[in-house]
């Protein structure tokens, strides 16, 4: 890591480490993927798919809060969602109202707290047993919990790939070194 490419991970680093980091280097890539765009650009489809770059800012930015109080700690998730959250693909569907400015501020925001949450959580390893029961009452490890995040933007980096090349033709894996974003409050990293 350098301070030119902040989001990759440590070469030799320990496990939680390496989860954050892998974390960290998706979320960018992700971000990277949604950044700059104006609404039409947000709000641009793939053939019959109603995913949108907006429609995934705001749901990743749902499940940051989500996965960072209440599965983590049972925290209450908060503002916004606790006043607008209306269940189902709500994060997707209801994007197309927001402003570019807003979505890339919940975003933003939501990781932010993600971070300082997850950076407290896993001072004591990644054993710890999280708020999150199974079926059977078992806890979920904190290991368990940055894992489900982890795919989670996986997969929808993979969607903002394809939506971000039919909007301006970009492409590729990571974003050129020394890259921040212009739109939104905060810059990634």
């Amino acid at each position: 890591m350098s301070d030119d490419t902040p989001w990759e991970p440590p070469f030799a680093g320990t496990e939680t480490e390496h989860l954050l980091g892998a974390l960290d280097r998706l979320r960018t890539t992700f971000r990277w993927k949604a950044a700059d765009l104006d609404a039409a650009g947000l709000q641009t489809r793939i053939g019959t798919s109603a995913l949108t770059l907006g429609g995934l800012l705001k749901h990743l930015a749902l499940v940051e809060d989500d996965c960072s109080t209440g599965r983590l700690s049972g925290a209450p998730i908060g503002e916004p969602w606790e006043s607008e959250w209306g269940g189902g693909d709500w994060a997707f569907t209801s994007a197309a109202d927001d402003s570019p400015e807003r979505l890339y501020a919940l975003w933003d925001d939501a990781v932010a707290r993600s971070r300082a949450r997850w950076d407290a959580a896993v001072a004591g390893g990644t054993d710890q047993p999280a708020h999150l029961t199974g079926p059977d009452g078992e806890h979920a490890v904190l290991r368990r919990l940055l894992c489900d995040l982890i795919e989670e933007y996986g997969r929808h980096t993979g969607h903002a790939d394809l939506l971000r090349e039919t909007v301006d033709g970009l492409v590729g894996e990571d974003p050129p070194p020394g890259w921040r974003p212009q739109v939104g409050r905060r810059p990634v990293g």
